[in-house]
């Protein structure tokens, strides 16, 4: 794990690889870097420098009062910038898709592609809003320990879920060693993200998409509405997966991202 700070707050980030063409992984909501550390091992072996960030409030980058979408973009940037890239690949999950297209929106020429891992560039709706509340209502409480591990178990597909405890056990564990200020602030700031469709209809860039068809956060009819948006788009519906692709279908996803990573490096050579 190595470390920068931004703001005087620290962000910490995992690097490996030593290629030329740079991968940003970031997590989504309760989870952290180590989200992406089985999943990334398909890249390294392809030599590419992959990056994983942990966001404000989770891993160990500290937690941010009165933290944004957008402020989280920005400490992105600052490790991009630490690190002296060019131009990156940038893939985040459910959350950290929010953080992709914030960071889309602000630094397009930085951005060689985009993934959006279960994720999806509208607004938070009344409805979902109030249930954020709920859930901040909750962990004030209640305590976040007993919210994680009444949430994470709606991520998975609910076959998945009964047919690893273990690794439901071990993310559960993992977020409750999270601040509960962390999870009230990122959900406040997920709150109050603006709609940010328009990145993705001015994308110059490639953009993934991968939905689950039993995702409950964001459903496959919702999700297709967006993948018309940008100018070239790579759209996959997983079968029998929920929010978690990247442990409910990894070889799948690991993948549809490398095949993904190639496109955008042999659009960028032709440019």
């Amino acid at each position: 794990m190595k470390y920068i700070k931004f703001n005087k707050k620290r962000i910490g980030f995992k690097t490996r690889g030593r290629g030329k063409r740079a991968i940003v992984f970031l997590h989504g909501f309760c989870e952290d870097s180590c989200l992406w550390d089985d999943f990334k091992q398909d890249l390294l072996q392809d030599k590419y420098k992959v990056i994983a960030i942990d966001l404000p409030g989770f891993g160990k980058s500290e937690v941010v009062e009165g933290v944004t979408i957008a402020y989280m973009a920005e400490a992105v940037f600052a490790v991009f910038k630490h690190l002296k890239l060019e131009k990156i690949i940038l893939i985040g999950h459910s959350m950290g898709g929010y953080v992709t297209l914030a960071f889309g929106e602000r630094y397009p020429e930085f951005l060689e592609g985009i993934g959006l891992f279960h994720s999806h560039g509208y607004a938070d709706g009344e409805e979902t809003k109030k249930n954020r509340q709920k859930a901040i209502d909750f962990v004030k409480r209640q305590g976040h320990a007993l919210y994680v591990k009444q949430i994470i178990p709606t991520f998975f597909s609910e076959a998945y879920a009964q047919s690893n405890p273990y690794q439901l056990d071990k993310l559960i564990h993992k977020a409750s060693g999270y601040q509960a200020e962390g999870i009230m602030e990122a959900q406040k700031a997920m709150m109050k993200r603006p709609d940010r469709t328009a990145v993705l209809e001015n994308a110059k860039i490639p953009v993934l998409f991968i939905f689950g068809e039993h995702d409950t956060f964001i459903t496959p009819e919702k999700a297709m509405q967006q993948v018309k948006l940008p100018r070239v788009s790579f759209a996959h519906l997983l079968p029998n997966v929920g929010h978690m692709g990247m442990f409910e279908a990894t070889h799948k996803t690991q993948f549809l991202v490398k095949q993904f990573v190639e496109y955008c490096e042999s659009e960028n050579e032709k440019t």
